[in-house]
């Protein structure tokens, strides 16, 4: 009975991934078909989690010999035990049948979408293989890039001659910067404007905006003369820190006297105050689902490998993919570092290592460290390939492509025997997609104080060391 609703299930994905794949590719401006695609991408995702949970926890005991050989809990592998008891049977052939039935639901659902879908263009060739296509394009946002898109194509009179502004409001590093780069290389959008302009929070400082302003003038002269002047700006605002609403009303006023009247302005921030500056909606970008995470974890750690064929890796990624939660850039550092070092070993000890700097921040401060590197505090990594070494996190942050960058990379010193020591900066991630941030990091890595044992003169009394 399981190994029938296992293998519907698997085929159910496989017609899922043929229609994601191939509307991927597809410029699909349709909105209606952009929700009915983003509801069969949410089914698959889960869908592949519960199958995948199924498969590497409770596939045989080759997994937990494993786990057990590579240094793991009692409690861990008393839990892998207990997914093979008859309770536990029965609740995963419950999840895995209504994972499929909801699939197969929205599957058949999708009959006209299928049909209107290929009248839409391709957009790129899909490349052989998934892991280059899913590294090299901004995952699971086709929803919210058409939604920017259409704000700004919107040619709608509106009866009033206050600007267009759209919030986008989302936490830290969830890629709202990416977002916008992707709908500024769009080429509707670059046709519908004459220009346009980023501010970042360094044009919002020490009254940077006069100047700022005197030089949108300037430049506002030059293009009038050379593009049509009918065609309207487009302003997009990127800012890290907040912006008071002083600032803001400054920044708009500019724009009202030297922009035409069908410019646009976008605001991207993580504080849902910029809500207030918007006369449209608010676009709020969350973070990933568990599933979600997953199934862009998995894809990019096995690159070209079949996980089907290591089902003991499999395992191993799936509770590593679990401790970096749905940090995205965090997910692409570690799943890229396990695909360039796959043996079990590694990935084992990876596993362990991980395990235990999270558990001593939960127990301690009641709080992932992760969270804690988001609002650059410091946290002790300490270093996997030399205990006897610590690495202390200080601070995070982007590099626009221009810049240079460290030439050592976390990873060698976190997992890696690199030597260093000191106050130093060291390169996370290089990401591939526009607007191409380096993220780098501040980080000592310092040398452990041996702890001596002291022992007292059974003579004299007196302590030594």
């Amino acid at each position: 009975m399981v190994l029938d609703v296992e293998n519907s299930l698997q085929r159910a994905l496989l017609r899922a991934q043929v229609i994601i794949d191939e509307a991927t590719g597809r410029h699909i401006t349709n909105q209606a078909m952009l929700k009915q695609l983003d509801m069969l991408r949410d089914a698959m995702h889960h869908g592949c989690y519960i199958l995948d949970t199924f498969r590497y926890q409770s596939h045989n005991k080759e997994a937990n010999d494993q786990v057990l050989s590579h240094s793991f809990s009692l409690s861990k592998l008393n839990f892998l035990k207990g997914l093979c008891t008859s309770n536990g049977d029965t609740r995963l052939l419950q999840q895995l049948q209504n994972a499929h039935d909801n699939l197969t639901f929205i599957i058949v659902d999708m009959k006209e979408f299928l049909v209107f879908l290929m009248s839409y263009p391709h957009m790129y060739r899909q490349p052989y293989s998934m892991h280059l296509l899913l590294g090299n394009c901004m995952f699971s946002r086709q929803i919210e890039t058409e939604h920017v898109v259409n704000f700004l194509l919107d040619t709608q009179p509106h009866g009033s001659q206050e600007l267009d502004v759209l919030p986008i409001v989302g936490p830290a590093k969830v890629g709202k910067s990416t977002l916008v780069a992707h709908v500024c290389k769009n080429e509707r959008v670059q046709d519908h404007f004459s220009e346009i302009i980023f501010l970042r929070d360094h044009d919002f400082t020490d009254n940077d905006l006069t100047i700022l302003r005197e030089g949108c003038a300037m430049k506002h002269q030059n293009c009038i003369s050379k593009s049509n002047k009918d065609k309207g700006w487009l302003v997009i605002i990127d800012l890290d820190g907040d912006l008071s609403e002083d600032a803001w009303n400054v920044l708009y006023s500019s724009c009202k006297q030297l922009m035409p009247s069908t410019s646009k302005i976008i605001i991207a921030n993580r504080s849902t105050k910029i809500t207030e500056f918007g006369t449209t909606r608010a676009l709020y970008l969350k973070c990933l689902s568990l599933e979600a995470s997953w199934y862009f974890f998995k894809t990019i750690a096995f690159g070209s490998v079949d996980p089907e064929m290591h089902k003991t890796f499999g395992h191993v990624g799936m509770e590593i993919a679990k401790l970096f939660g749905r940090r995205f850039i965090g997910m692409n550092f570690i799943s890229r570092l396990l695909r360039d070092n796959f043996d079990i070993r590694f990935w084992c000890k990876v596993l362990d290592f991980s395990r235990r700097l999270v558990q001593k921040y939960v127990s301690k401060f009641g709080v992932h460290p992760f969270d804690l590197i988001n609002q650059n505090k410091h946290v002790h990594l300490g270093r996997m390939a030399n205990p006897s070494e610590d690495l202390v996190f200080y601070s995070e942050y982007q590099r626009y492509s221009h810049e240079e960058v460290p030439n050592i990379r976390l990873e060698d010193v976190i997992y890696g025997s690199v030597k260093a020591l000191g106050k130093l900066e060291f390169l996370v991630w290089v990401s591939p997609i526009p607007p191409y941030y380096s993220y780098v990091v501040t980080c000592e890595v310092r040398e452990l104080k041996r702890a001596t044992k002291r022992k007292r003169s059974a003579q004299n009394g007196t302590i030594l060391c």
